[in-house]
């Protein structure tokens, strides 16, 4: 399987911090933005990710993150001309996967929850052709939501942002499709939007039953870090529980060794390279106590 990442779009929520960079190299606390959904892949054992990028922040994105060989995978980076929504993702990616199944994350989500990895890594080795993750939320007008059929929790709709939604189970920004996902999009015509729209994708699976469902409970958090209000409120997130519990969320290096992806000691080599800083402090306390 491998992974995708939405690292484009225009940012016009954070405007005009978004006019030069990308709001996804943007820090959220104490590291880029594009780590959060970076980790979740990693964490999910995915080793070769693809981040959709727009044209002139290809750069910055590489010189961020390089070809991921630093962290035992690899990244290669696909240019989004221009925006067309996140089913685009899987035209863009078509080449890249290669007829794979895929997960893929937007840029701008976070996630983190204690089971959360293991219940992603679980979802991936028995999905079915396509599976979302789904929670629960107070707005669901401002998301794609599921319709629901009780008691089984069965979806049997999903509708972009509805005025009077048949639920408040909303779909996340973590998906997992099978390896046919770029032959629907590709027939797909943008919505009033203007958008090609991730619903007719899932759509499409629900059709088909191949569609899962992952229902998120109250100790997972999903956060938003694409408005000004969101980053902060993330920040503060990740800020309380690194200084209560005295580990990272979303340290790549931490990751990749825990997850065997690169081995301790090649790692170390690399960040004794990293100038004097907190962020290298901590990843030489963790690997040189032992993981």
């Amino acid at each position: 399987m491998k992974g995708i990442v939405l690292a484009g779009g225009s940012g016009t929520r954070m405007y005009p911090l978004t006019k030069s960079i990308s709001k996804q190299l943007l820090g959220v606390y104490d590291k880029p933005a594009i780590y959060y959904p970076l980790s979740i892949l990693m964490l999910a054992d995915v080793r070769e990710i693809a981040l959709i990028v727009n044209p002139h922040e290809r750069e910055a994105f590489q010189e961020l993150l390089g070809d991921g060989q630093q962290y035992g995978v690899s990244f290669e980076y696909l240019v989004q001309e221009q925006p067309r929504g996140i089913a685009d993702a899987y035209n863009v990616s078509e080449d890249f996967l290669e007829g794979s199944s895929s997960m893929m994350i937007l840029g701008d989500n976070f996630f983190y929850g204690y089971e959360l990895p293991k219940r992603i890594r679980l979802a991936k080795e028995k999905n079915i052709g396509a599976t979302v993750f789904a929670m629960q939320v107070k707005n669901p007008q401002r998301f794609g939501v599921l319709d629901i059929k009780s008691p089984d929790q069965v979806p049997v709709g999903i509708y972009e942002k509805p005025q009077n939604p048949p639920s408040n189970w909303a779909v996340t920004g973590l998906y997992i499709f099978d390896g046919n996902a770029p032959k629907y999009t590709k027939n797909f015509k943008p919505s009033d939007r203007g958008e090609l729209e991730i619903t007719d994708l899932i759509s499409q699976y629900l059709k088909e039953n191949k569609l899962a469902v992952e229902y998120l409970g109250r100790g997972t958090a999903w956060l938003d870090t694409g408005t000004p209000d969101g980053m902060l409120g993330c920040a503060t997130f990740v800020k309380t529980v690194e200084e209560r519990q005295g580990f990272k969320i979303a340290c790549l290096e931490e990751i990749a060794c825990r997850r065997d992806l690169i081995s301790t000691t090649k790692m170390l080599e690399q960040v004794n390279n990293y100038p004097d800083c907190p962020y290298k402090d901590y990843i030489l306390d963790v690997l040189e106590g032992g993981l």
